[in-house]
């Protein structure tokens, strides 16, 4: 894992600006004036030169970058006295650090190493849980009229009957539907995008390879599918490790009907 304290901004920053001072040809100016900017908390910061604004920068995106390190570790339960990362800086521009280089890398290295196990317990406290509340959820399913239970656990219940071709794994289908979590929480709909979606119905998830081969084109389905059919203990922003997901299908087209569509 990356340390939480990099500081390849600070480094970019000010390399960006020599750099870009070293492509310009020197020019001989007349000193400018004092420049006044106003900050949002109404204190007025003068600059009497160019180079002093640029200084002034450095620190402000120092200063976000620095802010934004030390939430990450709060969001979890580390917390980072923001007094004591200025006193750090303090100390080095005064050229007293009161850790050497050695016990500074392996400061953070440790950090690194509790960021990282405490993300780790985190995601898989979640991960039981999503789990379980799944395991419920397909209890109280299975109760509903009409569903049926796979071998695999792939749960269906048809809402929209038809009498069309049904597909095979190895055709393509066109389909519009809509994908939620188990507590309604939507993470994908054809719908919003405002047009179908047209795959190989071998290359998607098995839940949805199984459950499209049950459907006759024209019919529309509610699938209740188990972690292990869907994305089972991978952990993404939209649907959390071991999620159960509903998905509502509605099959338009299979075959070469559907490819022309693509």
């Amino acid at each position: 894992m990356k340390s939480v304290f990099k500081v390849s901004l600070l480094a970019a920053t000010v390399m960006l600006a020599v750099g870009c001072q070293k492509e310009e040809e020197p020019k001989v100016e007349k000193a400018p004036a004092v420049e006044q900017v106003q900050t949002e908390s109404a204190e007025a910061v003068n600059f009497a030169t160019e180079d002093d604004k640029a200084a002034y920068a450095i620190g402000v995106s120092f200063a976000n970058y620095l802010s934004a390190s030390l939430d990450k570790p709060n969001e979890i339960g580390i917390t980072l006295n923001k007094d004591m990362v200025l006193k750090g800086i303090e100390d080095v521009f005064a050229g007293k650090p009161g850790l050497n280089e050695e016990e500074t890398r392996l400061a953070l290295e440790a950090l690194d190493k509790r960021v990282a196990e405490t993300m780790q317990k985190k995601v898989e406290e979640a991960s039981a849980q999503a789990k379980k509340a799944g395991d419920d959820f397909r209890a109280e399913f299975a109760k509903q009229e009409g569903v049926v239970t796979t071998d695999s656990g792939l749960m269906y219940q048809v809402l929209t009957p038809a009498e069309g071709k049904k597909p095979k794994s190895t055709d393509t289908v066109e389909v519009n539907y809509k994908g939620t979590l188990i507590d309604g929480t939507q993470f994908d709909s054809s719908y919003d995008r405002g047009e179908p979606a047209a795959f190989p119905l071998n290359r998607v998830i098995p839940g949805w390879t199984e459950g499209v081969q049950l459907m006759p084109v024209g019919s529309k389905f509610k699938f209740v599918i188990p972690p292990e059919l869907a994305y089972g203990t991978q952990d993404t922003p939209t649907i959390p490790a071991n999620s159960t997901l509903v998905f509502e299908v509605e099959l338009l087209k299979v075959g070469n009907d559907a490819q022309a569509a693509q």
